[in-house]
């Protein structure tokens, strides 16, 4: 199949995006809404007329930007709702106090290079906050976005992917050295795995999921890095942009991939691909710079059993809670 490209490239914004689309009586849930980002994806929904909510761990930083957003699209229903990925009860809260269909989940939040740390239930931080806590999200939530009828989940994972598959008989570091980089790119893998398999799974209800990879973005992300990281990062950032290739974003040109996948009609009825710069990503080997997929990310056997083990590692710690 023909690769999806579009009229928007690296410095389109999230509102150039939706500019001239309609999301009147369409519903969202943007994670991670409050910070880089998850904000402007959520702006740029709410300006084009949907019906947003905002799902963030910190009520009180979700509230000063449902007001900033209201602000600025002049709509008076951006919601807030407490959401902790790292925590399936909060997840499992949210999922049971949902009604009514939803159109849009975008599954926007996570965590990058943290040092080696367990979720509540006991997973690895970064596979459980950026992929268990939005698989166990997203499968809560099947209901609500089968009965939208043509629902739409938008993952944000990173070309951080291609450091890592998901390693199944390791998934949590239990057997090997913990490495943030490389349990990071486990979990980014995961999150496009995701999107193949649910896209395959929910066909019939006409849901479909795709990835993307936001571009290079300074923000909250890159919280746990060290200054000398930090400084490194920049440093290569800038001979990067030297060489041509590739430009630091900022967080409205971050976004409008998200926006793309949540909106556009060039992807209605597609999914299980991954994006970048409001278009498909071309499968390579090696990426150019932070562009392109490596096959293991699009692999679907493994995308399969990504599934059914993350299925099982959420039933079992539901039922030891």
């Amino acid at each position: 199949m023909a690769r999806i490209e579009s009229r928007f490239g690296s410095t389109s914004t999230a509102l150039e995006v939706v500019e001239g689309i309609d999301l009147t009586g369409r519903r969202a849930v943007v994670t991670g809404a409050s910070s880089g980002i998850g904000v402007e994806t959520a702006r740029a929904l709410a300006t084009a007329g949907a019906e947003v909510v905002l799902a963030v761990r910190d009520v009180a930083a979700g509230e000063r930007t449902a007001a900033d957003i209201a602000r600025t699209s002049g709509r008076d229903d951006v919601t807030v709702a407490r959401l902790d990925l790292a925590d399936l009860a909060s997840v499992d809260a949210f999922t049971a106090a949902w009604s009514g269909p939803l159109h849009v989940l975008v599954a926007n939040a996570g965590v990058m290079d943290t040092p080696f740390g367990r979720t509540r239930q006991g997973f690895e931080t970064q596979f459980g906050t950026n992929h268990l806590g939005h698989f166990a999200l997203a499968t809560g939530l099947h209901g609500a976005l089968a009965a939208a009828g043509d629902a739409r989940v938008v993952v944000v994972s990173s070309s951080g992917h291609a450091a890592s598959p998901v390693v199944f008989d390791d998934l949590f570091f239990e057997r090997r050295p913990y490495d943030p980089g490389l349990a990071y790119g486990q979990s980014k893998t995961a999150n496009v795995l995701f999107a193949v398999e649910a896209t395959q799974r929910w066909a019939a209800d006409r849901v479909t999921a795709n990835a993307l990879m936001p571009g290079g973005i300074w923000t909250p992300l890159q919280r746990h890095w060290s200054p000398e990281q930090r400084a490194a990062a920049e440093e290569q950032a800038r001979r990067a942009e030297g060489a041509g290739l590739f430009a630091m974003k900022t967080p409205e040109q971050g976004a409008a991939t998200s926006v793309f996948l949540a909106t556009a009609p060039e992807v209605a009825g597609i999914g299980g691909r991954y994006f970048e710069d409001c278009r498909e990503a071309e499968v390579v080997d090696r990426l150019q710079g932070l562009h392109g997929v490596v096959p293991h990310a699009l692999d679907p056997v493994a995308a399969r059993r990504l599934w059914d083990v993350s299925q099982e590692l959420v039933d079992a710690a539901r039922a030891a809670a």
